[in-house]
């Protein structure tokens, strides 16, 4: 089974523009989640995907794979089955997202073995605890499974409502996919759906189209880059870590 990385990096970006070339400890963010996605062990490859030119420039300065995309996909999952298309005798493809320097190298394996099993996903995904900070910051998007792992629904808006104290703790999306390349392919072709529109949210697309997202727990935090208060908070960690 041939694994494949792809980080999907937009230059443009409303709260934070030029986010993938931000400085995190005296290099780029685009550079430090490549080179976290790279102590992984199952991609065959790491590439970054962007279309703006300086992005591609950055990526090749440090010795990265990357390829220029279209400028006009709508979601970086577009953006992912682009590059897909270009990829021969590839299995499986992991999304992660291009503002999470802290990804965790071994939720990619975890992510690529489900593929391996015989009641492999179409998708899969990743949830990890909410803190009660984040209950109502609608940038911590949130995600409600069923008994058997798979998503129910993501959220921006505290799901399920807490009319009582929670039964299980809330999960909270991160940012990281893996999809079958036929499936991610397929998903493509598939046209924007209402929940999906409305919460700004593109996995819902698949929900809405009646396939499921299987969702790995993890115990692990992570810090997404949407903010300068975010960008500020990595720069601290990475330098506490001197990495």
């Amino acid at each position: 089974m041939k694994v494949v990385c792809v980080i999907p990096a937009r230059y443009g970006s409303t709260r934070l523009p030029g986010k993938p070339l931000a400085d995190i400890a005296g290099k780029p963010m685009i550079q430090r989640v490549y080179e976290r996605v790279s102590k992984a062990k199952r991609p065959d490859a790491v590439i970054v995907a962007t279309d703006d030119r300086r992005v591609y420039d950055a990526v090749v300065s440090f010795g990265g794979q990357v390829v220029m995309t279209r400028n006009d996909h709508p979601t970086g999952t577009d953006r992912l089955a682009e590059v897909a298309e270009g990829l021969a005798d590839v299995d499986v493809i992991i999304n992660v997202q291009g503002d999470e320097p802290l990804i965790e190298p071994t939720l990619i394996d975890e992510l690529a073995d489900l593929f391996a099993a015989d009641d492999a996903p179409h998708m899969a995904t990743v949830g990890a605890p909410l803190m009660e900070e984040e209950y109502n910051e609608p940038s911590a998007v949130k995600v409600v499974c069923n008994k058997k792992g798979d998503a129910m629904y993501f959220s921006r808006s505290l799901i399920p409502y807490p009319r009582h104290n929670f039964v299980n703790s809330p999960l909270k999306h991160i940012g990281i996919y893996a999809y079958s390349k036929p499936f991610l392919l397929q998903y493509a072709t598939m046209e924007p759906t209402p929940a999906e529109q409305t919460e700004s949210l593109e996995q819902l697309r698949a929900l809405e189209n009646g396939y499921t997202i299987r969702v790995i727990p993890t115990q692990s935090r992570f810090v997404g880059v949407d903010t300068p208060e975010d960008l500020a908070l990595v720069n601290r960690i990475f330098k506490e870590q001197q990495v």
